[in-house]
């Protein structure tokens, strides 16, 4: 004799392991809801995207700290140096000219340097 119980069972036995229900779906069959089944997960799909923003936040915070340290390392006249300063300096450098008054026959004939010595080469013992 068969009651409802066992009729119920009989009848999930029959399925094979590999056809599971999945929300009243079988596995083979397209599922109307498959792109709202994040919804089944909400507090973890939030927290998930939660903590993506967090780490995000945190990489977008180091990531400008150091550009911050690399400009207090850099010298930046218009920064550093007090107003007025660096016209000052710019007049100065304007005023400087390279002298060319030496020709390189002059320097030639004054140097102490033997012409006819070997080439210097590091490490090799003459």
């Amino acid at each position: 004799m068969m009651n409802g119980s066992n009729l119920g069972n009989s009848t999930s036995n029959n399925k094979s392991k590999d056809e599971q229900v999945v929300n009243g779906h079988d596995e083979n069959e397209n599922n109307p809801f498959a792109e709202y089944m994040w919804m089944e997960n909400e507090e973890d799909f939030n927290r998930q995207v939660e903590e993506e923003l967090q780490e995000q936040e945190f990489l977008d915070r180091c990531f400008q700290e150091m550009l911050d340290e690399e400009d207090q390392d850099w010298f930046i006249p218009s920064r550093d140096l007090p107003q007025g300063v660096v016209g000052q300096l710019q007049q100065q450098l304007n005023g400087l000219t390279v002298n060319d008054t030496h020709s390189t026959e002059d320097i030639l004939s004054k140097s102490t340097l033997n012409p006819d010595a070997k080439e210097f080469v590091p490490g090799v013992k003459y």
